[in-house]
């Protein structure tokens, strides 16, 4: 696929599921700008599939040559990061070349994430007259009971919802599957709209196993999840951009705060590092802050 192409869905997946601000998108596409006019002034006919990690090397040594600063210079390692990222997602490439980039460590910024009681609004406000939103439930509560990406949940499958078990098989970055636990409110939601919804539509060939369906019985695209999510959010009065991540920062940030386990936590996900998980013990400080206030016996009396 083309740089172009490439180039149009990663602003597509920034806008949508990453929702950034138009400027913030803008400032991602410089960095791919920057790859693509090293390669122009090298000569090089590369795809991003065909770049390894000694030419991103190169690549750094040309900017470093340009006299950006130590900050610019991280802020593009951090753009083509998320670039590769996605492309990673969408298996367009078979190895990462920025997975062995050093980035200085500038701050990390925390995810956003909802209350329960967010959660549940945005979850009961979906109209369960229509057979659209029983699908959107079973959608809400599989998104907020897993933690998935929106990409697993658009390719979870049927035969991979072990009901009886209460485990779900799902294939994550990289190819790579895990199961993961689902709770009784999300298996219950997607038994009624399979049971009341799916079974009577005619599915197109090739996405029988697929779990959730549009009209036409294709499986959903990331966009409609996310349009899905959009909606919801805006009918249960919440003022704030929520995505499908945004229920998957929840559910990570939930577990961590009831006292889940790191490592489990880390296992649901499908993080790697153990270093991506421990973002979401720094969500709970107000709370920890206010232990210590209540409890610890220097603060009483």
């Amino acid at each position: 696929m083309s740089w172009n192409a490439l180039k149009k869905g990663y602003k597509t997946y920034l806008e949508l599921e990453k929702s950034l601000a138009d400027n913030s998108v803008e400032a991602y596409l410089r960095d791919i700008d920057k790859l693509t006019q090293y390669l122009s002034y090298e000569n090089l006919q590369l795809l991003p599939k065909d770049i390894d990690q000694e030419r991103i090397q190169h690549f750094l040594a040309w900017v470093h040559d340009l006299g950006m600063s130590a900050r610019s210079q991280a802020r593009i390692i951090s753009g083509l990061r998320s670039f590769y990222d996605f492309l990673e997602l969408e298996n367009e490439i078979r190895s990462n070349p920025m997975d062995l980039i050093e980035t200085p460590k500038i701050g990390s910024k925390l995810p956003d994430t909802l209350s329960t009681d967010d959660v549940l609004a945005i979850i009961d406000s979906v109209d369960l007259s229509t057979s659209s939103g029983t699908r959107d439930k079973a959608i809400l509560e599989t998104l907020y009971s897993c933690g998935l990406r929106v990409s697993e949940l658009t390719t979870l499958r049927i035969s991979h919802i072990y009901d009886s078990d209460g485990f779900v098989r799902v294939v994550g970055k990289g190819n790579k599957e895990r199961l993961i636990p689902i709770g009784r409110s999300a298996i219950k939601a997607i038994s009624i709209y399979v049971s009341a919804v799916r079974n009577h539509q005619e599915v197109h060939p090739g996405h029988e196993d697929f779990v959730f369906l549009n009209q036409r019985g294709k499986a959903l695209t990331r966009m409609s999840i996310f349009n899905i999510v959009k909606r919801q959010t805006a009918l249960a009065g919440i003022q704030k951009k929520v995505s499908p991540h945004t229920f998957r920062h929840s559910f990570a940030s939930h577990l961590v705060e009831a006292g889940a386990d790191l490592r489990a936590v880390q296992e649901m996900l499908g993080h790697e590092s153990i270093t991506t998980t421990e973002i979401y013990t720094h969500l709970d400080r107000d709370y920890l802050r206010q232990e210590l206030l209540d409890y610890h016996p220097r603060n009483k009396g």
